[in-house]
């Protein structure tokens, strides 16, 4: 500004005013912001000699995230959905007491948000502990809406909104909790959901998938997984 001065408009400016005026802008606009430090010595040493207050980095939160299995004559079904620009899909899987594999589905559910294809996965799930006569229901999922959707349905769209009652009457003959997880312990729906992002129709399996053989492992052993966050 000051060269474009002495340039353009015959309005010369002594550096050292040039100088003042830039440490002083760069301290104001400094000492508003409420954006975090980083650890480096040398963004330290700088921010200090423009007397910029430092706010440190928030500390780390570590959980431990671990898969839980049901209680005796309980299924417990997680559940997660997917979605990308020219698709969404939604995946679940049923374990029993002792942690082991019962069934698992995957399915496309068209170009839609990831929300609505969550909702639909816990609709399937519900249907077809339904269809099986299991009265001992637990459902998990990772996220935290559709667990609000079973306290309020006006959190529903329109268009699954005749379905999902059809779900609320279902789960009023059953046993039926519902329950959140972090991402971490609900990788085997995760997975699931990726899978049906590639799928057509409804897919069903009475085997378990090579796809999430890992994932379940991990689960069935009890390994904790670790969530990061920023307290």
């Amino acid at each position: 500004m000051a060269r474009n001065n002495a340039r353009f408009h015959d309005k010369s400016t002594h550096w050292r005013n040039v100088v003042s005026w830039i440490s002083a802008n760069t301290a104001l606009a400094g000492n508003k912001t409420s954006m975090c430090s980083n650890s480096s010595l040398i963004d330290f040493k700088i921010l200090k000699h423009f007397n910029i207050n430092i706010h440190p980095p928030k500390a780390i939160s570590i959980k431990e995230v671990i898969w839980l299995p049901p209680l005796i004559d309980w299924v417990k079904c997680n559940t997660d959905g997917a979605s990308t620009q020219i698709s969404s899909a939604c995946g679940g899987i049923f374990r029993n007491h002792l942690a082991e594999f019962i069934c698992c589905f995957a399915e496309n559910t068209g170009i839609n948000t990831a929300y609505f294809a969550e909702l639909c996965g816990a609709m399937r799930a519900i249907e077809i502990a339904t269809d099986n006569g299991w009265r001992n229901v637990w459902l998990e999922t990772d996220s935290t809406l559709v667990v609000l959707a079973f306290k309020s349905a006006s959190l529903v769209p329109w268009k699954i909104r005749i379905r999902w009652n059809n779900c609320m009457h279902n789960i009023t003959n059953m046993n039926f909790m519902i329950s959140h997880t972090y991402r971490e312990g609900n990788n085997c729906a995760d997975a699931l959901a990726k899978i049906g992002l590639t799928l057509v129709h409804l897919s069903f399996w009475n085997e378990l998938p090579q796809a999430i053989l890992e994932s379940y492992s991990s689960d069935r052993l009890g390994r904790p997984k670790f969530r990061f966050s920023y307290m």
